[in-house]
């Protein structure tokens, strides 16, 4: 059976002077949980959110929250994080030297372990990890920043994630998730390849009916094409 269909908000778009606001409208709208987009300004040229800005937020949800750390020294900063109320970590395999090892980590720190694929990354980075993982981000946009246009040629990567984690037994327990020009036009091609929990940001926030239309949307959209 697929995995059930989550929307994932990047948080990058919204009124930074509001974000407590911002956190309570994408929960009312219907959003499962919330990921914190964070640069480091050398693995990915932005600078972003630090851990006292997530754990100022945190009382204003009640929403799991997920960090995408685009950093380069994700073993450093992981109990940062975890302490700041994320539940979930995401690391990038490009920038982990001993992958397995820092998922370790992550799962000691009491938190569920993810792992991110960039675009030129194959699909077999992750092959040897599954096991320890809940989640697997195959990008669909060069990370860095908001509002780039869908590479449509990541469709095949996702499928061949998702079969590598159907044939380890694994389909019950590990989603994947995708990031990157993410909105109502390529919804159907990533659900229909494999992926579940859907990362928009400007889709959503520039949806003239407003969130939780776009949520609602979004998720009718992704479920339809799994449907077939």
């Amino acid at each position: 059976m697929p995995r059930p269909i989550e929307i994932a908000p990047s948080i990058l778009p919204v009124d930074f002077a509001k974000l407590g606001e911002e956190i309570v409208a994408l929960e009312t709208a219907g959003v499962d949980r919330i990921q914190f987009d964070v640069m480091d300004g050398q693995f990915v040229p932005n600078l972003t959110f630090g851990p006292d800005i997530i754990a100022s937020v945190r009382k204003h949800s009640s929403l799991p929250f997920e960090a995408h750390l685009m950093v380069l020294t994700p073993d450093a900063m992981a109990a940062q994080y975890v302490d700041a109320g994320c539940q979930r970590l995401i690391v990038h395999a490009e920038a982990c030297t001993h992958l397995h090892r820092t998922l370790g980590h992550i799962a000691s720190l009491g938190a569920k372990a993810a792992v991110a694929l960039n675009p030129a990354t194959p699909a077999d980075a992750v092959a040897h990890v599954l096991d320890l993982v809940d989640m697997v981000l195959v990008m669909t946009v060069n990370p860095g920043f908001g509002g780039q246009s869908y590479i449509a040629t990541m469709e095949p990567k996702i499928r061949e994630v998702r079969a590598m984690i159907v044939a380890a037994g694994l389909d019950d327990v590990v989603d994947v998730e995708v990031d990157g020009g993410i909105g109502p036009a390529t919804v159907a091609g990533v659900a229909s390849s494999g992926a579940n929990i859907l990362v928009a940001g400007t889709a959503l926030f520039r949806d003239p009916e407003g969130l939780a239309h776009a949520v609602s949307d979004l998720r009718a959209r992704a479920q339809a094409a799994i449907a077939g």
